[in-house]
């Protein structure tokens, strides 16, 4: 598992959540799986423990990890429409940023959806 934190990019928690969650999405991260306990967690990210276990407890309410007394924390299940909405959600993310930025260095909505539609239509060798 590799998190990277920023200190522009929002809380601390919410970094690591969004991240894990990514990892589950794209599979990098598979049910069943060991996550690194809460402390080990918080040394290698250099955070603090409640901020590590912030996160943690987020992901088991929201039922992406599983926690089992006295042997750890682990990746759930998941079926495969979830994944695909999770996926979906972290589209959705990423086009509200591309919004944002265009509506901060004042890009009109119109100008906006027309090289969103561009970028649609390039035929990407790359992807």
């Amino acid at each position: 598992m590799h998190i990277q934190l920023s200190l522009r990019s929002g809380p601390i928690y919410e970094q690591i959540e969004y991240q894990i969650r990514a990892q589950i999405f794209s599979g990098e991260l598979k049910a069943g799986e060991a996550l690194p306990s809460i402390r080990t967690l918080a040394k290698e990210l250099t955070v603090g423990i409640i901020t590590a276990k912030r996160a943690y407890d987020d992901l088991i309410a929201e039922g992406f990890l599983y926690a089992v007394p006295g042997k750890g924390v682990f990746v759930a299940e998941h079926r495969e429409d979830e994944i695909a909405h999770g996926k979906t959600e972290r589209l959705r993310e990423r086009l509200r940023e591309a919004k944002k930025f265009a509506r901060e260095n004042g890009i009109p909505p119109e100008q906006f959806a027309e090289i969103l539609q561009e970028i649609m239509e390039e035929n990407d060798e790359r992807s």
